[in-house]
Order: C-alpha cells, then structure tokens, then sequence
C-alpha cells in the first residue's frame, strides 16, 4: 500500500500513568492504519524491555529514556513515516528537547487529573508508589509538569478514547501531514 503520509510526523503523547496515554495512541494509530499511512507505535512498556531495559528510573536514566526514545522517533519522522509515541514524559525540560530535535514534533498532552489516574491504574502502582515501594513515582514522590505548550490537549476524563483520537487525527489533516 502506498504511503498516504504527507510528511513524517511524531505525535508525543504525555500524561500521568493510567491517563490514558496507550489507549488514545492505539485508537489513533487504527485511524491512521485504516487511512494508509506508514505509522509505528513506541510505547513505554513495550519500549522499556528492549531498546532501554538497562535503565532505572532515576531522573538521569528516564531523561536517556526519553533521549533514545526521541532520536529513534525522529529517525523514522525524517524518513516520511509518522510516530506515535506514549511516554509519561513528565519533565519541561525532555519535551523542550524532543521538540529541538524532531521535525514535525507534535505534544499531545493526554489530561487527566491524579484522583482519575489513581482510581483507572490497572497495575496498582499508585497504590506501591503511596506505600513507598516504588520510588521516583510520578504524581506521588516525583513531579509531573504539566505542559505548557501541547499542539493538542485531549481530556480523557471529559472525551471517550474514540472521541480523543478523532481529534487528534484531524488536527493531522488540518496541518496536512496526513
């Protein structure tokens, strides 16, 4: 099937663990298939046990993750293919970087507020991270900035998955990328 990708592209989406980061990205990522656009899918946990798995999750290791993570996004964005990304990626700072040095960089910041992510978290990691036996948590012993600058700001608690992708999708037709 031929390319319909106008440009390559990386959509970066951000949030809270259990936002809904994985379930908005998979519902974009079936539009664009069904649309024929080349496209690849880099998720955390999928991520995490190849391409990073030596790393920790101290601040210095998840700024590397999030570096590698961004360089091999980039890579396929400037060979005509669009990248969905989903990392917590809680920091200013790596999205300022990602946005340096990716072409066609797109945040979508995936807004959810902590209660809600609490209540949705499918692995009971709040729950080890309240309890101390997770460290570096983000949202409980580590920060989650919140982004000042998404192209796209999807509120899972207001917007259905489907709902959340469609606009995501369209904001990719509007600046002709697909």
């Amino acid at each position: 099937m031929e390319n319909r990708n106008l440009k390559g592209f990386v959509l970066w989406f951000s949030g809270l663990s259990a936002a809904g980061k994985t379930t908005v990205a998979d519902e974009v990522f079936r539009l664009l298939e069904e649309n024929g656009n080349t496209i690849e899918r880099l998720d955390g946990d999928i991520v995490r046990d190849s391409l990073t798995n030596k790393l920790s999750f101290s601040k210095e290791d998840r700024d590397e993750n999030i570096k590698r993570i961004g360089f091999v996004s980039g890579l396929l964005a400037k060979n005509g293919v669009g990248v969905i990304s989903s990392f917590i990626t809680p920091y200013e700072e790596q999205r300022k970087n990602l946005r340096k040095n990716i072409k066609n960089f797109i945040l979508v910041y995936v807004k959810t507020s902590l209660e809600t992510c609490e209540k949705r978290d499918p692995k009971g990691l709040y729950e080890k991270a309240r309890k101390g036996e997770i460290k570096n948590f983000t949202g409980v012993s580590d920060p989650y900035e919140i982004p000042e600058n998404a192209e796209i700001v999807v509120d899972t608690e207001k917007l259905s998955p489907e709902e959340s992708a469609q606009e995501v999708f369209e904001y990719l037709k509007e600046k002709k990328l697909i």
